[in-house]
């Protein structure tokens, strides 16, 4: 099969190399520069640096040659959430195509198949998405995602393309639920890390109780609850938020020392402004632009977020984390159904 991998970041760089070892592989970057020291260091040492590539992996950055390498074989576009509606846009009208951005677009406050369906209503889209950091995928550490499209010819492509001993790939049909369990579980994870960065401060005579696990715990189902009203809102199965996408991918992100966003978290906290936490962390944070979005739709289809709502108004300074926490405890109690 031939794949062509439309994004040099961290992500679209793993499963490039994961396809390489048994497809023929190219990985597409608009940087020239870019290309040309990748082509001589053969790896890529802004994103993934130490992981060599395979001899097979093709590299360049002439989109044009990218998209006739896979014409008959499958694309894949690893650009950050902000570049999908362009990358969408520049592809031919019968080409099928993944997608492994999460999050919701700035502004119009879509996901990237509201986004297909606007653009290339007829053709076959998806998204591939489930918990991963791009290292251990690149370094062939197991791996489990989810291929998500109405279409169960392109999610079958994509496990003939991505399934091996390491990186196991299972289907779904739930394309809003995929996209929404990766879209918001960004935001989730920049709560905890809001979380574990107050518990790690230092305690104060006379005030509240630092947070401790028993509190992770709660915000992270409470968020999981969150998550799955708002995709069953907009059409999702609530038995997909169970899975890779969903919980799978909310545990790791929110936990894992390598997540962006709970990083986001974690520095905002220490009191960094968003500004700060943004460039010490030096990559894309999917969360951030995200946040505002995920409670706009939640607002439109009646869903109440209390949640993402706190990390809203922490990044944009309207509350400090531990009065975001304060708010949240004092909330009044109710069913949990």
């Amino acid at each position: 099969m031939k794949i062509a991998v439309l994004g040099a970041g961290a992500w679209g760089t793993a499963l490039a190399v994961a396809a390489a070892t048994r497809h023929d592989t190219l990985l597409w970057t608009r940087d020239a520069q870019q290309a040309a020291a990748m082509q001589a260091a053969r790896c890529n040492q802004r994103y993934l640096k130490g992981v060599p590539f395979p001899d097979g992996l093709q590299l360049g950055a002439d989109r044009s040659a990218a998209l006739a390498h896979a014409r008959e074989g499958l694309t894949i576009i690893a650009t950050p959430m902000a570049a999908l509606r362009e990358q969408l846009t520049g592809l031919d009208d019968d080409r099928a195509a993944l997608w492994l951005c999460k999050g919701f677009e700035a502004g119009t406050g879509a996901l990237g198949h509201e986004m297909a369906r606007e653009i290339r209503p007829a053709a076959s889209c998806g998204v591939l998405s489930g918990p991963s950091f791009a290292i251990e995928v690149a370094r062939g550490q197991p791996t489990a995602l989810v291929a998500a499209s109405e279409d169960p010819a392109l999610a079958a492509l994509a496990v003939d393309a991505f399934h091996s001993d390491a990186l196991r790939v299972y289907t779904s049909t739930d394309l809003v639920g995929v996209e929404v369990g990766g879209a918001v579980k960004n935001v989730l994870a920049i709560a905890v890390g809001l979380l574990d960065g107050i518990a790690a401060m230092p305690g104060v005579p006379g005030a509240l109780p630092l947070p401790g696990l028993n509190a992770r715990a709660a915000l992270l189902t409470r968020g999981l609850a969150e998550m799955t009203r708002l995709g069953v809102a907009l059409g999702a199965r609530a038995d997909t938020f169970m899975g890779l996408s969903g919980l799978g991918d909310l545990v790791l992100t929110a936990t894992g020392a390598l997540s962006r966003n709970r990083q986001i978290g974690l520095l905002l906290a220490q009191g960094r402004s968003l500004q700060q936490a943004l460039a010490e962390l030096g990559h894309v944070a999917e969360g951030v632009h995200s946040a505002a979005m995920v409670c706009d739709r939640a607002r439109h289809v009646g869903v109440e977020m209390p949640i993402c709502q706190a990390v809203v108004a922490v990044l944009q300074g309207g509350l400090s984390p531990g009065e975001a926490m304060k708010r949240l405890m004092a909330r009044e109690s109710r069913s949990e159904a």
